[in-house]
């Protein structure tokens, strides 16, 4: 398993031999792709005493699977927490760097504080407790497999929530991503308030939408 470990407080952090005791918590994102809207982070300590069956890649999953298990997270996990970084961060700072914001306000937002963090991909968030950057963890580390269902299933409520105010779009079906129906939709109503303008298709669309 590829991984990169890490101990505060600097960004670049040197790597750990082992995990501390105590709780562990895993942190995964929903939306650095798509071209509206905000990014979304989760973070969630699991309860060994009530394991919750199925957890795996929320992009594996249905949707009807993953807000099954989104409730059943939230009912028997110790503590969860879900942060976003918004559009308007997202085009300040870039995506990569909004996403470790959110990812960072998730971590902080936990009820509990962690002994350790485990983070999916292969970039950690600046934290206050030792963390480790697990490529693939979504699909290997059920805390992080928990993370990505609360990231994914909030994300997807947002759109369908702009949906209805912007029908035009298509959000509830595309998600925000580039297809060609999102893409028809921004040219001939240009961007909406919810429309990422540093990323290059929204950026070549720069009209105000109706």
């Amino acid at each position: 398993m590829r991984s990169r470990r890490s101990s505060p407080p600097l960004p670049e952090q040197a790597c750990l031999p082992w995990h501390p005791p105590g709780l562990v918590a895993g942190v995964d994102e929903a939306g650095r792709g798509p071209l509206a809207g905000p990014v979304v982070a989760a973070a969630v300590i699991l309860d060994d005493l009530h394991p919750i069956a199925g957890l795996a890649d929320s992009k594996k999953l249905t949707a009807a699977r993953r807000e099954k298990l989104y409730d059943e997270i939230r009912a028997k996990a110790l503590c969860c927490s879900i942060a976003e970084a918004s559009v308007e961060e997202i085009d300040q700072l870039n995506i990569l760097q909004a996403t470790l914001l959110a990812m960072r306000r998730a971590v902080m937002g936990l009820r509990l504080k962690p002994a350790m963090v485990l983070v999916d991909g292969n970039r950690l968030p600046v934290l206050d407790v030792p963390a480790e950057a697990i490529v693939k963890g979504d699909a290997l580390v059920p805390a992080i497999s928990a993370a990505s269902i609360l990231a994914k299933v909030h994300r997807d409520r947002w759109c369908a929530q702009v949906h209805d105010e912007f029908p035009q779009y298509g959000f509830a079906g595309h998600k925000g991503y580039g297809t060609a129906v999102h893409m028809a939709a921004l040219r001939e109503h240009g961007a909406c308030i919810y429309h990422r303008r540093s990323f290059a298709p929204v950026a070549q669309n720069l009209r105000t939408g109706s």
